[in-house]
């Protein structure tokens, strides 16, 4: 039980435990309700929306359980307008009804069905201007799942009335264990109030009716004066679902006997049927079309001696085949981008049902099953890494712009098959752009205002510059070049240089002087035919003058490369597909 637009956790008068529904929304106004008469506590505040396609609650519940909702308005002009407003309520991405609030009633709203995925969802969507969907109130309750065994589990038992005969108070939680709200019917002239002889009843039915019903009934005065039951159908036509539950009062003698038969419009539905003493029975009407002008009525049949009699009633109008909701893939895209950025949280409900109430920042195709095919979400304050979507396998458009998504970009996003148009601008996105991006003729992509990231794995040119495919340069913006390189570049070179002529110098030095003294000894000795010099010297001659002669080579070499080198340039076929920013 969830109080909306409160925070606390209480019990009310029937034990019913309430939370406030901070767990469960961040979104929309808390009101509190001023009243100078008492108001019953889950309906002393509401939460009001006043933006958004739709605002949802999402309650955890096990896929495949049979569960009852209920969904609770109380204006109580909370805005001192005194103008009730008119919304539409969903549940699980199926329109439930358009509610009609009251200036000074409780309006309530039931549904029984059995869910399709993990989560309940509850939404309210404006449906005029300037009237702004509110809820005071959501509850949720498991149910067995053989209640209401004979309606289609693709479709939902919507409550248009559930009463007590004979009772003068509310029936529910203290005594019905799956708290069902049954309100006491009001005794009209012809009807009479029986008492069962009976303390304990014997209850043994699929729907599990509390045994308060059975402790009192309604009967006629006489077998001619058949029960009229009130149904509250609305005036069209509709598929309906009706439980009639009885128990004989008294111990009857052998001359008594209580037969009753069900009537549509006049016309016997059923077999005679007899109520038993201390033990409680139903008889179920369904596959059926009805509306406010087709009557209902429990008749004595011919061979009673006692009038007709009931101890409850539940009526249902059976909606169309509920939806199995947006593709689970979508789904399961969608889930990831919430658990990765908190500010997508507080979108709940189905994504794209029912039409047109999508999220605001998706669009998705027609159909049953509707396939999300944009995501717009630039400016939307996301910030951290992008998380896998690839799931996602519809999606179009992708507008991120605008954010702070940091990391490289993800690869998945190239593998999207159907993605046309890609908005990256405005990040601190880093890295190089996957080549699966970068090769996709097909895909408009746009990466400007990343100052990290850069456009072409050979070139490392940063996402500063003009990626519109005209060839421009760098900007001022982009990624400062290192000029250590250059330092080293030019100094090492240099150093070389200087150590590379001091060796040569030396070596010239001592060759002339090697000859000084070769010529003084051939003048010593006065022969031409003997070896001038020391073999020893001249070799090592030859060696110094080899070494330092390739020294230089290699050096002008280098220098020549350097200086020779091209500077790299973007590939223009990578380039053609991207696009400028706005």
């Amino acid at each position: 039980s969830i109080d909306c637009g409160s925070s606390e956790s209480y019990s009310d008068d029937y034990s019913i435990g309430w939370v406030g529904d901070d767990l469960y929304i961040q979104h929309g106004e808390s009101v509190e309700l001023q009243s100078s008469k008492p108001i019953y506590q889950p309906m002393a505040t509401l939460r009001v929306f006043t933006d958004r396609k739709k605002n949802c609650y999402n309650i955890d519940s096990e896929k495949g359980s049979k569960v009852l909702v209920r969904a609770y308005f109380f204006y109580g002009n909370y805005d001192g307008k005194s103008s009730p407003p008119k919304f539409d309520l969903h549940f699980d991405g199926n329109h439930w009804i358009t509610v009609e609030t009251s200036a000074d009633q409780l309006v309530s709203y039931e549904a029984i069905y059995v869910t399709k995925t993990d989560t309940i969802s509850v939404c309210v969507a404006q449906t005029f201007p300037n009237m702004f969907p509110f809820i005071s109130a959501i509850e949720v309750r498991d149910l067995d799942s053989k209640m209401y065994g004979y309606s289609d589990s693709n479709r939902a038992l919507m409550l248009r009335r559930r009463v007590a005969y004979g009772t003068e108070v509310i029936v529910r939680s203290t005594d019905d264990f799956y708290d069902r709200i049954w309100v006491p019917a009001v005794k009209g002239d012809d009807f009479t109030v029986l008492t069962s002889d009976e303390t304990f009843i014997e209850v043994s039915l699929d729907d599990s009716p509390p045994r308060a019903l059975f402790q009192n009934a309604f009967a006629t005065d006489n077998t001619s004066t058949s029960i009229q039951l009130g149904t509250n159908l609305p005036t069209t036509k509709v598929p309906v679902y009706v439980n009639i539950y009885y128990s004989e009062a008294s111990v009857l003698d052998s001359t008594q006997k209580r037969s009753l038969q069900l009537l549509v419009d006049g016309k016997i539905n059923s077999k005679p049927f007899i109520p038993v003493y201390g033990t409680a029975g139903e008889i179920t009407l369904y596959n059926l079309t009805a509306n406010s002008d087709t009557t209902f009525s429990l008749a004595a049949s011919p061979d009673s001696t006692l009038p007709p009699l009931i101890n409850a009633l539940e009526v249902f109008t059976v909606s169309d085949e509920l939806t199995d909701g947006t593709n689970s893939d979508d789904v399961e895209g969608l889930a990831s981008l919430q658990d990765e950025f908190n500010v997508l949280k507080d979108w709940g409900g189905d994504p794209c049902l029912p039409s047109p109430y999508s999220w605001d920042w998706i669009n998705c195709t027609s159909g049953s099953t509707p396939r999300v095919t944009a995501l717009y979400l630039g400016s939307f304050g996301l910030s951290g890494f992008l998380p896998d979507f690839s799931s996602m396998t519809s999606l179009e458009i992708i507008d991120l712009h605008n954010n702070s998504l940091i990391g490289s970009i993800p690869e998945f996003l190239g593998t999207l098959p159907n993605l046309k148009q890609m908005n990256l601008a405005g990040n601190d996105l880093s890295g190089t752009i996957p080549s699966s991006i970068s090769k996709n003729k097909k895909l408009k992509l746009t990466v400007t205002e990343n100052p990290n990231l850069c456009v072409s794995g050979k070139s490392c040119k940063t996402a500063s510059v003009d990626t519109s495919g005209s060839g421009g340069s760098s900007s001022s913006g982009g990624r400062k070049k290192s000029k250590l390189p250059v330092i080293l570049g030019t100094t090492i070179p240099i150093f070389v240089l200087v150590w590379v002529i001091g060796g040569v110098c030396a070596v010239l030095h001592h060759k002339r002087k090697s000859e000084a003294i070769a010529a003084g000894n051939v003048g010593q000795a006065g022969g031409a035919n003997k070896p001038s010099g020391n073999p020893q010297a001249a070799q090592m001659q030859m060696a110094a003058n080899n070494m330092a002669q390739n020294v230089v080579n290699d050096f002008i070499m280098n220098v020549h490369e350097q200086q020779s080198a091209p500077e790299p340039v973007y590939n223009d076929d990578q380039q053609n597909h991207l696009e400028e920013g706005n």
